[in-house]
């Protein structure tokens, strides 16, 4: 399902991508509170927080993630971790 108009949109019910196709890339540390990605049909991506699988998702292009991917590798976001 998407929304009347038949778009994907940031912020959309991640419900609304169906149940099908959702994976775990990583895991918290104690596996319960996880991000969970889709793989789109037009090449984006969508992430949902595991904990609310109704609650919104965000929708990245492929470029996007990829150019995060290079950041992290790269230690553009170290500062993120904690510890």
């Amino acid at each position: 399902m998407t929304a009347h108009d038949g778009s994907i949109y940031n912020g959309m019910p991640a419900a609304d991508l169906g149940e099908q196709g959702w994976e775990r890339p990583w895991s918290g540390p104690n596996g319960g509170q996880c991000v969970e990605t889709k793989q789109l049909a037009d090449g984006r991506v969508a992430f949902r927080q595991s904990t609310d699988p109704a609650g919104p998702a965000l929708i990245y292009a492929a470029e996007e993630i990829a150019a995060f991917v290079r950041g992290v590798k790269e230690g553009l976001a170290d500062h993120l971790a904690v510890g």
